[in-house]
Formats: structure tokens, sequence, C-alpha cells
């Protein structure tokens, strides 16, 4: 089997199991977010670890654990970030009492935000699927038109000290595709547009970011993929980069607007 046709199949059983979760909702999508989350950081700390750091690792391993298990109990958002706000802190101090920096404590950041967004996302109800599915629709048109339009028309390197293979034309057509998914699913779902339209644009903008920090960071560290854990793909990083970096912008934009009780309430009608 060739390495496309493998990731071609991983590729498609990888969208049926997500969306499967995704519209359950509920405990189930918080057991993939968590996944997600612990996957990450997992990655994060294999791409670092030295003998030096490892227990420092393994500590914010088990911060990280309490934090999900929080998440996965049903502890109401405010108290989620809490524990991982201070899950955060007692890394950082770990880490520097050792002298190991806050390497360590910015995965678990990362990797904590990431799963949480998501979580908190979708929630339980329809309000929540329609959020997850818009920002699913903006990423992955953005992540797909982005490498084929990049392909077909070339020109300036984005960012060729990070990622060599990334355009100014992939972004620009990413984007632009990118926008027009959201709307579709925002006019399924009568979302207003005026609201929606800015919020697409800068989700796939970010998602774009999230895209080239992954790159950053396995670049820092001198691999190609940040794992091998997804068969023809590489790691799980790799292939959530751009999406944990714009839920996390949804999340950050929905509780501006209704609320960290109510993340998506004030994007999507009920």
């Amino acid at each position: 089997m060739s390495n496309l046709q493998l990731r071609v199949i991983s590729g498609i059983v990888m969208a049926v199991v997500v969306l499967g979760l995704t519209w359950l909702g509920g405990l189930p999508f918080r057991v993939l977010s968590s996944a997600i989350s612990l996957a990450i950081f997992y990655e994060w700390c294999a791409m670092s670890r030295t003998e030096a750091n490892g227990a420092h690792q393994w500590f914010s391993a088990a911060l990280l654990a309490v934090v999900l298990l929080a998440l996965l109990g049903g502890l109401p958002a405010g108290g989620v970030l809490l524990a991982l706000a201070g899950a955060v802190l007692v890394s950082a101090g770990f880490g520097l009492v050792r002298g190991q920096g806050n390497w360590t404590a910015a995965g678990l950041a990362y990797a904590g935000l990431s799963g949480i967004s998501l979580a908190f996302l979708r929630g339980s109800g329809q309000t929540g699927l329609i959020a997850v599915l818009f920002l699913f629709a903006v990423v992955w048109a953005t992540d797909i038109l982005a490498y084929f339009v990049g392909r077909a028309v070339g020109g300036p390197k984005l960012a060729p000290s990070i990622s060599p293979g990334k355009t100014w034309s992939g972004a620009i057509g990413g984007t632009a595709c990118g926008v027009a998914a959201g709307l579709a699913v925002a006019v399924w779902a009568g979302a207003s547009l005026l609201v929606i339209l800015p919020v697409a644009i800068l989700l796939s903008v970010i998602s774009q970011i999230g895209d080239l920090f992954e790159s950053w960071v396995k670049r820092r560290h001198g691999v190609k993929d940040s794992s091998h854990l997804i068969p023809g793909h590489g790691g799980v990083m790799d292939r959530v980069d751009g999406l944990v970096a714009a839920a996390f912008a949804l999340y950050f934009i929905g509780m501006l607007l209704g609320g960290v009780a109510d993340p998506v309430g004030g994007l999507f009608p009920r």
C-alpha cells in the first residue's frame, strides 16, 4: 500500500470517528477532546525529552490528567479553566526550581487549552454542534485548499525559515475557501453573516498561524513529524495544529460575546 493510499484511508477513518463523536456531543466528545489533549502533550514532551526533564514531564502529565478528569467529570468551564491555570503555574514552578525552564509548562497550557476549548465549544446542545461544524468547515477547507492552491499557483513563500512549502498564494486561497465553507454552515444554521464573516476570516488566519507554530516547534527540535501515531499522517499535532488554535480563538470570541458558560450563544441562534 502506498503512503498516499494509507493517508487517504487514515483520513477517512479519522473523519468518520471525529464527526460521529461530534454528533453525539456530551461525554463522548469530551473523551475525544481529552484524548487530543493527552496526545498533544505526549508529542510535545517526546520531541523535547532529555535525561534531565523526565520527572518534570511526568509530573506535568499527572497535572494534566487531573484537569482532564475534572473536564470528563462535568466540572463547569470556569472550574476547569482555573484548574488548568493552577496546573500550569505548579508545573512552571517545578521547572524553575529544577532549573529546566518553562517549556514543559508551556506544553501543558497548549495541550490543556486545546482540549478544553473543543469540549466546551461543543457542549451537549444543538448550538454547540453547529459551532464545531462551523469550526471544522473553516479549518479543514483552509488546510486542504491552501495545499492545492499553493501547489498550483506557487509564488513567494509565506514563512520560508519555518515551513518552506507554504506560499502566500496558498494562504490567501485557503482563507478564501475556508471563509466560504464557514459561511455555508452559517447560512444553513441561520446565523448573522455580519457577525460570522469576520469570525470566519479570523479563524482561517489563526488556523494557519497554528500550523506555522507547530512547524516552528518541530524545527526547534529537529523533527519532521510530531510522532508516528497516525499511519500516513505523522502525529496528532500534525493533524490538529490549526484546528486547536482556531478552537481556542473561537472559544475566546464566544466567551466575550456570551460568557464562559455559553461560549457559542452569541454567535449562533438557538
